[in-house]
């Protein structure tokens, strides 16, 4: 009989960059992801699985989550090397995958969840958001995180019917090595030809974005997008934006307390498996808000947007279908007669 596991990934350099310098974003401290570690054991104790396999990480935040617990279900870390950067995330992935874990947590923002989702495949995800710029995870407590990623595990609510296949921007860029890379929610071109402090938080350089979301109130680049055509997860289509004076200027939150102006030179929407063609001058390019590469005079960058992306679960929508299908009650609670003698209404 099969095992029902959870993987849990934690990156400690999440909500640590550059960016935590230049605004007002919020610290996630390693003794609080190490609390919300507890919480989501807490949660998926409540309602019972098998195993939870946790990432190795350099500060150990999975080591010191797992001290002193008392849980009636396996937890370990999984046996793997240990980098330090985003290839941890996706190594450990893999292995959860193979494992056969039926839900992936993470904790972290955008960039985490773009290393997590390269190896989830058809794995369904809660992302818990603890990074910088969050676009795609939710800011949801950790012991709700937990039940929800139990329930899906356990197939105590369909999976489908509480996730959504998510778009993807694929990357294929002539020349470099790797020459295919993906992002969540933007691509990013900019004129500088140097990769320094990899999160971008300057706009100044940037030419044109690429995003399959860009939802009001959200922070990051994909604001810029969100300031001229508000775009959500459900729709299947994303945008083009070149930036650049002759326009417009729109304001948009660029990274937690600042909110900064960005001129607009234009912009058009793309439909679903439609391709952009980014260049051919040099500078680099951005995935996720970090940047990931450089290209030189003539390089050729395509992104492509699609519906390849993970399978992300709604934390309230899981909890929602396992209420209705009784997994917390045990039988069913009688209906409390009215109150006699009140007025309806309360008038």
């Amino acid at each position: 009989m099969s095992r029902t596991t959870v993987g849990i990934i934690a990156n400690p350099a999440a909500g640590k960059d550059i960016r935590r310098l230049v605004s007002e974003g919020r610290f996630v401290s390693n003794n609080e992801k190490i609390n919300i570690i507890r919480r989501i054991l807490a949660g998926m104790d409540a309602i019972g699985i098998d195993r939870a396999l946790i990432m190795p990480d350099p500060s150990n935040i999975g080591l010191a989550a797992l001290d002193g617990a008392a849980l009636d279900f396996e937890t370990r870390l999984l046996d793997m090397p240990v980098f330090g950067t985003e290839a941890d995330s996706t190594g450990a992935a893999r292995r959860m995958v193979d494992a056969g874990a039926g839900c992936l947590v993470t904790l972290g923002g955008d960039g985490t969840c773009r290393s997590v989702a390269k190896e989830a495949g058809p794995v369904p995800m809660v992302a818990i958001s603890t990074g910088t710029n969050n676009v795609f995870p939710e800011l949801v407590e950790g012991t709700s995180a937990g039940m929800a990623a139990a329930v899906v595990a356990r197939g105590l609510v369909d999976a489908a019917s509480v996730s959504t296949v998510s778009k993807l921007l694929e990357v294929t860029a002539g020349g470099l090595e790797p020459s295919r890379d993906t992002a969540l929610v933007d691509v990013a071109a900019s004129r500088q030809r140097y990769v320094g402090a990899r999160a971008v938080w300057d706009t100044s350089g940037v030419r044109e974005l690429v995003l399959s979301l860009a939802i009001p109130g959200s922070v990051g680049l994909s604001a810029i997008g969100a300031a001229v055509c508000p775009l959500t997860a459900s729709q299947d289509m994303g945008l083009h934006v070149r930036l650049g004076p002759g326009g417009a200027t729109v304001m948009a939150p660029i990274t937690p307390g600042v909110v900064a102006p960005v001129e607009v030179c234009g912009w058009r929407a793309l439909s679903m498996g439609e391709a952009v063609e980014i260049g051919p001058e040099p500078g680099t390019v951005a995935l996720d808000g970090e940047r990931s590469f450089s290209v030189a005079e003539g390089q050729a960058v395509r992104v492509t947007l699609t519906r390849n992306g993970p399978r992300l679960v709604s934390v309230h929508e899981a909890l929602r279908r396992a209420t209705l299908a009784g997994v917390f009650t045990s039988g069913v609670p009688e209906p409390m007669p009215a109150p006699v003698g009140l007025p309806a209404n309360g008038g």
